[in-house]
């Protein structure tokens, strides 16, 4: 019996526009019509993908596509963990932090075709408050970024990295009361990451040795690196080495509560999103299926 899938695009990530334009034409020439039958449906505003997936599992698609980034991936799974539905991913995104961590192809025609192969796996999910992220959660400089990072009108990297050289001089640490498995620390602190996945996104990995699959977050407590030495930092992220910096630590863990002066900003899977001065932070353990190489 076939399969059926509900494609949602999000037609304002960060990938290219002629080749969104043309993402209609790939899956109706590439995906294996014996295997599947299939409906698109574009979104039109922020959480809408919530609304569509929703009640596309009242309706009984079998798989939902989405076609974007981490951000719209986010949604549609705040409907389907713990279902039998099924996640699939066309990376269009600007980081594609997901996408990187799961291997998925970044060119369209290579993510239909592993879709085709429909292979699953199961993977973790967690919650910050009530919250729920795939990927990653963080505090500090991370949610600052990801809050200027939303409000500007072009995406990608260099958009990010802008955002990042402007804002870095001035950002402070801060003062945080951690409780990692009932264990009580203090750090002062430039960010804190929730690692489900080692991604942050443009292929950058925050958090080398996390598996998405292993019932624990890796909880990622950085302090500011002096701007001599950030080049060196950088080139650690992108060679999955960071943890070999003196200025990270590291910890697993599978419940978190931060202690914070104040109610701000959190990063949910690179979207920001205002929460409570204190924040319990969950893992969720094999809760999602999703379809891998």
């Amino acid at each position: 019996m076939k399969k059926n899938i509900l494609f949602i695009i999000n037609p304002i990530s960060g990938y290219k526009p002629s080749v969104k334009e043309k993402i209609e034409s790939l899956i109706d020439n590439i995906l294996d019509k014996d295997k599947f039958t299939y409906k698109i449906q574009n979104t039109k505003r922020k959480d809408h993908a919530i609304e569509i997936s929703r009640n596309a599992v009242k309706e009984g698609f079998d798989i939902i596509i989405v076609v974007g980034g981490d951000g719209s991936i986010n949604e549609v799974v705040q409907s389907i963990i713990n279902t039998d539905v099924i996640l699939g991913i066309i990376p269009l995104g600007s980081g594609n932090g997901l996408a990187h961590h799961l291997k998925i192809p970044l060119k369209p025609e290579n993510a239909i075709e592993v879709i085709n192969q429909f292979k699953i796996k199961k993977i973790d999910t967690a919650s910050c408050n009530d919250k729920v992220f795939v990927s990653i959660a963080g505090i500090g400089f991370d949610a600052r970024v990801a809050k200027k990072f939303a409000k500007t009108r072009k995406r990608g990297f260099l958009s990010y990295l802008k955002i990042i050289i402007k804002e870095y001089p001035f950002y402070k640490p801060r003062d945080y009361e951690i409780n990692i498995d009932g264990k009580q620390i203090q750090r002062n602190a430039f960010i804190i990451n929730f690692a489900n996945s080692d991604q942050f996104g443009y292929d950058t990995t925050i958090a080398p040795n996390a598996k998405i699959d292993d019932g624990l977050i890796d909880v990622c407590i950085v302090k500011k690196v002096p701007l001599v030495e950030l080049p060196i930092s950088a080139h650690l992220l992108y060679w999955k080495q960071i943890d070999k910096s003196r200025f990270i630590e590291i910890i697993k863990a599978k419940n978190i509560t931060i202690k914070r002066k104040k109610k701000s900003t959190v990063n949910i899977d690179g979207e920001p999103v205002k929460l409570a001065k204190e924040l319990e932070i969950k893992i969720n353990p094999l809760s999602l299926n999703v379809i891998v190489p």
